[in-house]
């Protein structure tokens, strides 16, 4: 059989323009297991960022501090003697998200291997984050309910986590914090997705900026301008 080739009309023909387009004078199968490397990358990357410990607390882009009205309270806290115990619920809300995000890692990778040549094409096509957009798509909703219990299950060992939901539920009725971050499991298991795509998002624009430099082959031959 002979293997389809991405040629100049099938790029006319996808509106594909700017400095991707080479990408697609390459056979499908090439064109696709770069995608599939540049996923597979980010996503490992990110992982292992993420998932040890200070992965979230010692990251400035993705460490889970209070929300909006509830941080400043905290603060009010601290000035009252409080430090220890707020800061030990900062803590374990960043330990909690460091404990979830390895939950991740098969679901990323199964979300790699069903790639089609449609998505490939999509993500190359795509801005700088285009991969990132497509992990997310894919698996926010599934993970969302992985990381749940375990967050749960993490926060609830830290006294101030219910009096956080009390608070919280209060403060929303009076427009001091967003509905969706007045539950402290919830919120945290949200941030921790946020800081999962937003590390992949990092990684894809290395790759991005430099395929070359990652040493791999098949990403320069995609990816390289």
């Amino acid at each position: 059989m002979q293997r389809r080739r991405f040629t100049s009309a099938t790029v006319a023909g996808l509106g594909l323009v700017g400095p991707w387009v080479h990408a697609f004078s390459l056979g499908e199968v090439d064109a696709s297991a770069g995608v599939r490397a540049a996923l597979e990358r980010a996503a490992v990357s990110a992982l292992g960022l993420l998932g040890r410990t200070d992965g979230f607390l010692g990251n400035a882009l993705v460490r889970i501090a209070l929300p909006g009205y509830l941080n400043d309270g905290a603060k009010i806290l601290r000035a009252l003697g409080q430090q220890k115990r707020v800061d030990e619920l900062v803590t374990a809300m960043n330990r909690a998200a460091e404990l979830a995000v390895p939950q991740a890692k098969d679901l990323l990778l199964s979300t790699v291997r069903a790639l089609s040549v449609e998505d490939a094409v999509r993500i190359v096509q795509g801005g700088e984050t285009s991969v990132t957009d497509f992990f997310a798509s894919r698996t926010r909703v599934p993970l969302n309910e992985r990381f749940l219990p375990i967050v749960t299950q993490a926060t609830e060992q830290v006294s101030l986590a219910p009096k956080y939901n009390a608070v919280a539920g209060k403060a929303v009725g009076l427009g001091l914090v967003k509905k969706e971050d007045a539950n402290i499991q919830s919120y945290v298991t949200r941030k921790a997705l946020d800081g999962l795509y937003l590390m992949i998002a990092e990684e894809e624009k290395k790759i991005r900026r430099d395929p070359i430099g990652t040493g791999s082959d098949i990403l320069r031959k995609v990816f390289g301008r």
